[in-house]
């Protein structure tokens, strides 16, 4: 069973840090794409960042770039969102998502074949 799991979500103040896992099970993420991706109270669900399946290319939206930093370990078959800076906007349920490739260097918010069950962030003070 394909499965990918997010993890690290909780109560932040504004300001803080928060390090978000997605832990992919019954696949290999190395053949895959992953992005993250939110979606705030009352609000469409938005690409956050975006990293290729080699890790070589990454992209993050404008909201959050220079303040939050994709990552991968394929060894672990892990991806990871290191969320600094954190503003009550950044308030959402993150979701990671994988899309597989026969590439190396794509980054992609459509077309992903597996999605995880989110976890809860919340900054305020």
């Amino acid at each position: 069973q394909l499965q990918l799991v997010e993890s690290g979500g909780g109560l932040v103040q504004p300001g803080g840090s928060l390090r978000l896992s997605c832990a992919a099970s019954g696949f290999t993420l190395a053949y895959y794409a992953i992005g993250w991706f939110r979606q705030a109270p009352g609000k469409e669900r938005e690409g956050v960042s975006c990293i290729s399946s080699s890790g070589g290319r990454t992209n993050s939206a404008d909201s959050v770039k220079g303040r939050f930093i994709i990552s991968r370990d394929n060894g672990k078959n892990t991806v990871y969102l290191q969320m600094n800076s954190l503003k009550s906007e950044d308030t959402a349920v993150y979701y990671c998502a994988a899309r597989y490739t026969t590439g190396t260097n794509e980054c992609y918010y459509s077309g992903m074949d597996h999605w995880g069950k989110g976890t809860l962030v919340t900054v305020s003070s």
